[in-house]
């Protein structure tokens, strides 16, 4: 029992915001170079071993789902994850047997489907129709929530696709990428004036908790324009586009 509630103690402080307001107070630990493709980037998620990447190439309408070694950058797979006239995958995450991804007709005020992957050979499992465009997704144990184009609304769902609750953001950021962390849900994404912020939200009302501002890469892209993934106290961005870089920060 002691074991037990040190280690709720541990997960709590880990995943609550960290007390910076900027991530220019964060270290940044490690800057990898990502070794293939990466066509128009979307949304991010790890292991601690691999990354997955979603991205659209819009010219030929098709929607990639890509897995690279966290270690070296170096590319593993990669699979076309289109369904007929949805082809943009958006911000993506996952559990411990599954990636859980939405994948949209590239227009707002569209129709998606939610796919579950399997995280061993990224094969379709599952998927539910939405008639909304969903553009990034985060999973808990028994949910899924959603946000729509610039996420101006928060769809939660079960696991089995039905859904439970649709929540108006009052945040009025533009999330890209979303996963759940601890009780929280932290979604990046860009504010309005194009600035990039990363928010941690209140699970049950999706209200704001905590900001953390972000600036611009070296070469010129917000930090949150695209792919954001948590991995214990780390904090994951892949901004930009090929060639990519994956930039790795301590959040404390």
């Amino acid at each position: 029992m002691r074991f037990l509630a040190l280690w709720i103690a541990a997960t709590t402080i880990l995943g609550a915001p960290p007390a910076a307001t900027s991530l220019d107070a964060l270290k940044l630990i490690r800057v990898l170079n990502l070794k293939g493709t990466t066509h128009h980037v979307q949304g991010i998620d790890t292991d601690a071993e691999r990354l997955w990447v979603t991205s659209v190439n819009a010219p030929s309408r098709k929607g990639y789902l890509h897995e690279f070694s966290v270690k070296t950058g170096e590319s593993l797979r990669a699979a076309e994850i289109q369904d007929g006239e949805r082809f943009h995958p958006g911000g993506m995450a996952s559990d411990a047997n599954s990636l859980w991804i939405p994948i949209a007709e590239y227009r707002a005020k569209s129709t998606s489907v939610i796919q579950r992957r399997n995280k061993r050979t990224l094969a379709l499992e599952y998927q539910f129709p939405v008639p909304d465009h969903i553009g990034c997704i985060a999973v808990t144990p028994e949910l899924l929530i959603g946000g729509n184009w610039d996420s101006r609304e928060f769809y939660v769902w079960n696991h089995r696709g039905e859904l439970l609750r649709q929540i108006p953001s009052t945040t009025a950021n533009a999330y890209q990428d979303m996963k759940f962390s601890a009780g929280h849900i932290v979604a990046a994404g860009l504010l309005g004036d194009r600035t990039g912020a990363i928010d941690w939200l209140d699970l049950s009302s999706m209200k704001l908790v905590h900001r953390l501002t972000a600036g611009n890469t070296d070469r010129g892209v917000s930090y949150t324009h695209e792919g954001m993934a948590i991995d214990g106290d780390e904090l994951l961005l892949l901004p930009e586009d090929g060639p990519s870089r994956l930039f790795v920060f301590r959040l404390r």
